[in-house]
């Protein structure tokens, strides 16, 4: 059944992420970073479905070679930030419809990364991957990485940055909103997209963006182990982070049916679906107020992890967790 999934990570000299080997390794090419001297070879790669770069339709008739060149691309990427801590791209990573075949997926992450493109001036590196063959791994897990500069692109090369990479300061000034109705846009536009890709397909499943109350459904959300943990489990190791994650699920399971089974108050029916406060419809403070809970919690999940090495052995995309 069609899954709900779109993640936003960035690649920053901070961390020691290249974007070539980002690039790389998502298109499953052989790139030369020519900022480290580094070369980075991912041509043994045999899951990539699609890769193709797209940048904004008004330059559709414009000769726009230098930004269609992957190397050429994240080279200059690189070379056009000077800060030693300067963040260099951006990516949404989301999970593609099982029910869609293989063109139809296609469209749905071109559709989506041109949306993006238009919508912040930038170049996306689109890359389509199919499930990774290792045990462990789900054959449901088709995906999309959009890769995308965090500057503007015309036909000579990079600009200012997008509105997505301003400061709260910046933005304020411009008469924009804060930076999370940003990615709170992009979650929603993900579904709307997908859904209208499910539904010319004649498939009746639809996805949704907002969190599981919002959608008056009284359960947990789905367990998520993060990729580190996960990568630690399926070589055979213990990984204390897997534990607590799943202890802490496993409680709040408990909790939550502890509360189910609670008797009404006196001259209180006893209702099916539980408080009615849980399934009010959300206001925007509600849905900032989550987003904002959810970007901590990836923050906090980051921090724990090791640098990104690009190269290591088992490094792949998996979402089935």
């Amino acid at each position: 059944m069609a899954t709900y999934f779109l993640n936003l990570k960035t690649f920053g000299r901070s961390n020691g992420s290249s974007a070539p080997g980002a690039a790389a390794y998502r298109a499953g090419e052989r790139i030369r970073d020519d900022r480290t001297g580094r070369t980075y070879d991912h041509t043994d790669r045999q899951d990539v479905l699609h890769k193709e770069i797209l940048v904004p339709s008004e330059y559709g008739a414009v000769d726009m070679d230098w930004a269609k060149d992957r190397a050429s691309l994240w080279n200059a990427a690189e070379a056009a930030e000077s800060r030693k801590n300067a963040r260099v791209a951006r990516e949404y990573l989301v999970a593609l419809p099982v029910e869609l075949d293989v063109g139809g997926r296609v469209s749905l992450a071109r559709e989506f990364a041109q949306e993006l493109a238009d919508r912040y001036r930038f170049a996306v590196d689109v890359t389509v991957h199919a499930p990774r063959d290792f045990p462990g791994s789900d054959p449901r897990n088709f995906h999309a990485h959009l890769l995308a500069t965090t500057r503007e692109v015309d036909r000579n090369g990079f600009g200012a940055k997008t509105t997505f990479e301003l400061r709260e300061s910046t933005r304020r000034a411009l008469g924009l909103g804060p930076s999370i109705d940003e990615l709170l846009h992009v979650r929603e536009r993900w579904a709307v997209v997908t859904n209208e890709a499910l539904r010319e397909a004649n498939v009746e499943a639809r996805i949704d963006h907002r969190t599981l109350r919002a959608q008056g459904i009284e359960r947990e959300p789905r367990l998520w182990i993060p990729k580190v943990a996960y990568e630690v489990e399926r070589r055979g190791f213990y990984s204390p982070v897997a534990e607590r994650i799943r202890a802490d699920h496993q409680a709040r399971e408990r909790s939550r049916l502890e509360q189910s089974r609670e008797p009404p108050e006196p001259g209180q029916a006893a209702s099916p679906i539980g408080d009615e406060k849980t399934v009010r419809p959300p206001t925007l403070a509600d849905m900032q107020r989550q987003a904002r809970e959810n970007w901590l919690r990836v923050r906090q999940e980051l921090a724990q992890r090791p640098k990104e090495n690009e190269r290591s052995r088992g490094h792949d995309d998996d979402l089935s967790r």
